[in-house]
């Protein structure tokens, strides 16, 4: 048997088989993939496994259909629960995803008490909320992927529109993962070059708008969610936790005062170590930007309210 630290990735589907590939590639960890389709996960590890041969990483992912294999994880990423399909807002799924999330959290904890838990079922806010009061883990260990793939999304945009390389832009997204999003462009430059410098005022009104309402475009495109950038964000966060990386990454977080917000999940920039979520950075808003927060944690608000849990 292998030695190495353990990974497990709840929910076959499309995010998690991206995640569970991309962290194979990754090579640091074993992979428990786990759905309750029988076959799915099976079938997708048999694949990642295989593909070691032809890429070169020595892979070790397991499907299952229970939890007896994810014993002793040290990090679960959840991504099961129904996709959005056309017309479907993110909080149309709260009630079903609810039910899947509790169960999922409470068979992991069952299994893997020291674990740290990645959410990414939406509606990722309220299912943070889920997970955290069904383990009863401290806020450090329970957390959400949004904002790295949110601000993907802003940077791809700010590439295409400046010709530059995506890798010099920084930008930073905060706030629930929906349409209340906010871009903080008076944080976000381009090799250090602020980008209000270089791109026309309508223009990056333009790019946060098509950021915020980025995961719909591609359920429109599609008829379903997106799944290769969630899930590799999923991925980035795991290797910053495994590796102690000490990454400074946006993630859904739970703020106790951060940012005028108390006792919600809200998407703020994080300091991502071998604990979780080792410091909350606050980054300075300007007027707008702190009322357009205000408002996204209004809309999160709503949405938590309808948990039962």
């Amino acid at each position: 048997m292998s030695e190495r630290r353990k990974v497990t990735v709840v929910g076959a589907g499309n995010v998690g088989a991206t995640c569970a590939q991309v962290l194979a590639q990754r090579d640091y960890a074993d992979i428990v993939l786990v759905d309750i389709k029988e076959g799915l996960p099976q079938g997708k590890a048999l694949d990642i496994n295989q593909m070691g041969a032809v890429l070169g990483y020595e892979p070790n992912v397991t499907g299952s259909n229970d939890y007896d294999l994810t014993a002793g994880s040290d990090v679960v990423v959840i991504t099961a629960g129904l996709p959005r399909s056309p017309g479907m807002s993110r909080d149309d799924l709260v009630q079903t995803n609810e039910k899947i999330v509790k169960d999922v959290t409470e068979k992991v904890v069952a299994v893997s008490p020291e674990a740290i838990l990645i959410v990414v079922s939406n509606p990722l806010d309220a299912m943070c909320h889920v997970a955290k009061s069904v383990s009863g883990f401290p806020k450090e260990r329970v957390f959400g992927q949004a904002g790295i793939l949110d601000t993907a999304r802003l940077q791809t945009f700010i590439a295409w529109e400046t010709g530059s390389s995506v890798k010099d832009v920084s930008a930073v997204v905060l706030g629930g993962h929906g349409d209340q999003m906010v871009s903080v462009i008076s944080a976000t430059t381009v090799g250090g070059v602020p980008i209000r410098k270089l791109v026309a005022d309508d223009r990056i009104a333009a790019m946060v708008e098509r950021t915020a309402k980025g995961g719909g475009e591609l359920v429109q495109l599609m008829g379903t969610s997106a799944w290769y950038a969630p899930g590799a964000a999923s991925a980035q966060m795991v290797d910053s936790i495994m590796l102690d990386e000490k990454r400074v990454l946006p993630c859904t977080a739970y703020l106790e005062g951060e940012y005028g917000i108390d006792g919600l999940y809200m998407g703020v920039p994080v300091k991502l170590g071998s604990k979780g979520i080792e410091q909350i950075l606050e980054v300075d808003l300007d007027d707008a930007e702190q009322a357009a927060l205000g408002k996204s944690a209004d809309a999160v608000r709503e949405v938590v309210a309808v948990l039962t849990t």
